[in-house]
């Protein structure tokens, strides 16, 4: 293999792949935390709303779960134009990320649901709370402390490294940067070789911040890798 590296090449640009690692965050963060809210919905529609109402989200959880991430945001970036509805790359891929973590954490979340004892739930009505007071302070303290490694998992695995997908609709995070700047000279293998131990560190520092607020928040003793 007669193959010379030339990194020097990456480094006199490294402040756009850092530029893009930080997007990366940013949309790996907000898609996560919107994703919450909706599968934490989605749970309580599985676990209390009426049949039709769950048989909605059975659907929706079923749709999102069979089709990859990939094809629900090129059909929001090229399909919805069709019916006039233009959004940017950045806010398709933001949305295709946030429904496909909603599913998903839908039903990690009513995992969750489950796991919380009905006697529980019969005391919180006895106390006279009504149904999302007996959510927010009885089963979602549970269930942030049962499953939150589930949680940070998910982030890790699906998100942080999930949101290189908007690089095909030219999204500049991470993975984009680094097809944009090695176009310009061709060094490929320079440019993803850093960009690999880049989501290496990424990961390490999302592994690290959360093992904190878990143990900070809900005290739950989770593993860092």
């Amino acid at each position: 293999m007669d193959y010379n590296f030339q990194f020097n090449v990456v480094w006199r640009n490294f402040d756009a792949l850092l530029e893009g690692a930080w997007l990366t965050l940013q949309l790996g963060v907000f898609a996560f935390t919107c994703g919450c809210l909706i599968g934490l919905v989605g749970a309580a529609c599985l676990s209390f709303a009426p049949r039709p109402v769950r048989w909605l989200v059975h659907a929706f959880v079923i749709f999102i779960t069979n089709t990859p991430a990939l094809i629900q945001i090129y059909f929001l970036y090229f399909g919805l134009p069709e019916f006039g509805i233009r959004w940017s790359n950045e806010a398709c891929v933001l949305i295709g990320l946030t429904l496909n973590a909603g599913a998903y954490l839908t039903m990690i979340l009513r995992a969750g649901f489950l796991s919380v004892r009905q006697t529980e739930m019969e005391a919180g009505e006895t106390m006279g709370m009504s149904l999302p007071q007996r959510i927010r302070y009885i089963v979602v303290p549970h269930i942030a402390k049962s499953i939150y490694p589930a949680l940070a998992n998910f982030f890790i695995v699906i998100l942080v490294m999930g949101t290189s997908v908007g690089a095909v609709i030219g999204v500049d995070e991470l993975t984009g940067q680094a097809i944009n700047l090695s176009t310009v000279n061709y060094r490929w293998l320079e440019y993803f070789t850093i960009v690999a131990l880049m989501y290496v560190v990424l990961t390490f520092i999302a592994s690290i911040g959360l093992a904190l607020l878990g143990r900070w928040a809900f005290r739950v003793k989770a593993r860092i890798f």
